[in-house]
């Protein structure tokens, strides 16, 4: 729909604060500009990403998300 340019909250409902866990490889495929595939590759186990669990689910902070995959990307780079 059209969204309320001059409205403060226009924007916040489509920016997601909470990512599923099987959502996490498309996210970072999109901050990267690669494939899921790929980013399931990059990421490996990621045993080192700090989840929020709800009901049973697991979910990742966007904002600590695209930290992490930036972080990740560094390390790579390194080897």
């Amino acid at each position: 729909g059209v969204k309320q340019m001059n409205h403060p909250k226009a924007y916040e409902k489509s920016d997601t604060l909470l990512i599923k866990e099987r959502d996490i490889h498309y996210y970072i495929g999109y901050f990267l500009g690669i494939t899921t595939a790929e980013a399931k590759q990059l990421a490996g186990e990621m045993k080192d990403l700090p989840y929020i669990e709800i009901n049973g689910k697991r979910y990742v902070q966007k904002h600590l998300l695209k930290e992490w995959t930036f972080t990740l990307v560094e390390k790579h780079q390194g080897e």
